[in-house]
This record gives C-alpha cells, structure tokens and sequence, in this order.
C-alpha cells in the first residue's frame, strides 16, 4: 500500500478527486471543504468525549476489591490486563492504517482515536495503581506472560496486524482493517459487560465509570470503520469468505479467552450466556457492513446482556436508553459530571 508523503506540493486537494486512498492530496490538512462529511461530524463528537481517568473517583474499589470472591478478583485482574493489551496494540497500529488514507477528514478522526487508545491504556494504568494492592500489581501487568491462553490470544490479535507491516500489501492491508473493526466491536465487551455485571450489585462503580467512559470511546471507532470497511471492499483485494473466517476465529477466540477467564464462576454470567453475546455481536457487526450474519440461530439475534447495557450510557435523564451496540451515541456527559451509578 503506498504510504503518504509528509507533503506532496504537487497534490490536489479538490474534493471531487479526493478517495479514501491512492489518492494525490497535498497531505495537508484542507479541511474547509471536504468529501465525507459524516467524518468531520464523527471527529467533532470524538473531541467533545474528551476525559481523563484522574477525574473518576475509585475510592470506593479499593475496599469492594476486597469484597470480591476470589474468582471475580482474577477476572477483574485478567481483564485489566488484556484489555490493556488492546489498547496498546491500537495505539501503536491505527498510525499504520492512517498512513495510506488520503481523505484528511477520515485520517483525523484516526489522529484522534490513536490519542483516545492511548488514554485508555493510561486509564488502566490508573485503575490497576489506585486499586489493586501493589504486591499484586505486577501479577496483573505480566499476566499476559504468565497466562497460557491469554498469551496466545495475545499472538493471534496480534498477528493479523503484523502480517501487514512484514508484508504491506493492499490484500493484507484489508485484512489489518477486519482486524481493527474485530478488536473495536467484539473484543471489548464481554470485558465491559463483566464490570457492568459488578456495578449492577453495587461493586466497582468507580471503575464501571470509567469502562463506561472507555465503551463511548469505542463505539465512536466502531461506528469510524463501519464506514471505512464498506468503501474498501470497494477499491482493495480481499476475499468476503476470509472476512467470515476471520470473525469466526475472532469469536472462537473470544469465547475460548472469557470462560477461561470468567467461566461459569461470576453471578449473572455463563459460558452459554458469553457465547450469545458473541456471537450476537458478531452478527450485528457483519450486518453494519453491509454482510449477512454468521450465526443464523435465532438465540444469537438478541443480546442476554440487555439488562446490563444500560450502564454504558452516561445520559444521565432517567429516560430508557436505546440499545448502546446498535444505536450511536446520543449524549456525552463530561466526566466531571458522572454522579456515580445511583444516577441509573
């Protein structure tokens, strides 16, 4: 894939010649004017979610974590530890990606979820210092070493993102792409449901607030590559039978890494619960891009977890909420303004 210069004086930046890639812009950021204006409106919504984990008050945790049995303070651990790896991977992947698009408008709103992953690895940081006791503290953080299958869950998200950078064809290019929409839109969010799940029995509200804040961030990145993944299966190499092979062994993956880590051992979640929640995203996310659903079952057309995603929404009016993994967002509240979950 051909990489953009850092100025091109012999570009154009006339809209009618502009593309989401192969294009030839100046690399200046001429945003008067523009081709896809859903981009700009998505970046300025990206920008007014602006917070910082300091500004959610954990005080509370560091006693609940103590009232965890033991197997949910191994999930809460487990969870911290590969949700960071997540946003790590993100952070240093999504440059990458952005380097090819030649529409600035979209290659903003990659600028800016590049600096949200990033917050988000900080905000772990934060959780794992201020919460977890330090003699257990580094437990958590090489838990991806020490955990056989979250190390190889680890390699296999991993790789796809690689495999482009060792070899940067259009064809791996796209697969990177499925990739990120894969990591955005299904990895996460057992992950949020399981602290959603803690928060309903009123443990853990500091860190389901800034989950919370975390889940707003990534449907904006999910709802960034339903849009870019539909133009790329105009214009790039792939195949539509490897994209529904890659959200197969997406989902196996992330079946196989959330009963390993929460099981059947967590109050209000179970390996059949986890597996329709997977794969009932799944199916949404294939549809958002324009392709039938892989799990024709009629179990898997609906969410287990419709109690717990009301939490994700920080819209604080009491009003019921539509559902957080099919709708877009509908309100921001700063963090500043969070009054805690007995708002919900």
């Amino acid at each position: 894939m051909p990489i953009n210069p850092i100025f091109n004086p012999e570009g154009d930046d006339k809209i009618e010649n502009r593309s989401l890639w192969f294009g030839n812009v100046t690399n200046l950021m001429q945003l008067n004017d523009v081709r896809y204006p859903w981009a700009i409106a998505l970046y300025q919504q990206m920008r007014e979610q602006f917070w910082i984990p300091q500004k959610l008050d954990v005080t509370q945790d560091v006693t609940d974590y103590w009232n965890l049995t033991p197997e949910e303070r191994r999930g809460f651990d487990g969870i911290l530890s590969y949700l960071t790896f997540l946003d790590s991977i993100q952070t240093c992947n999504i440059p990458h990606l952005k380097s090819c698009i030649t529409a600035p408008e979209v290659a903003l709103c990659m600028a800016e979820q590049t600096s949200q992953e990033a917050m988000h690895s900080a905000s772990y940081q934060y959780m794992i210092e201020s919460i977890i006791p330090a003699e257990r503290r580094n437990e958590v953080y090489d838990f991806w070493r020490t955990d056989k299958v979250l190390f190889e869950r680890c390699k296999f998200v991993a790789k796809l993102y690689q495999n482009y950078l060792d070899q940067p064809s259009a064809e791996n290019y796209f697969i990177s792409l499925v990739a990120d929409y894969l990591l955005e839109g299904l990895y996460f969010y057992n992950g949020f449901i399981y602290m959603y799940n803690l928060a309903s029995r009123m443990l853990m509200p500091g860190s389901a607030d800034i989950f919370k804040l975390i889940n707003r961030d990534e449907l904006s990145h999910v709802r960034l590559f339903q849009r870019i993944i539909p133009e790329a299966m105009e214009v790039l190499p792939h195949s539509q039978d490897l994209v529904y092979e890659l959200f197969d062994a997406a989902v196996s993956q992330e079946i196989k890494w959330s009963n390993h880590i929460i099981g059947n051992q967590i109050l209000g979640i179970t390996e059949a619960s986890t597996e329709q929640y997977t794969k009932y995203l799944a199916n949404s996310r294939l549809r958002a891009i324009g392709l039938e659903a892989i799990y024709p079952d009629e179990k898997f057309k609906k969410s287990p977890y419709a109690h717990l995603e009301r939490f994700s929404d920080t819209k604080a009016d009491g009003n019921t909420k539509a559902n957080f993994f099919e709708a877009g967002v509908t309100s921001y509240v700063m963090s500043s303004g969070l009054t805690g979950w007995d708002e919900i």
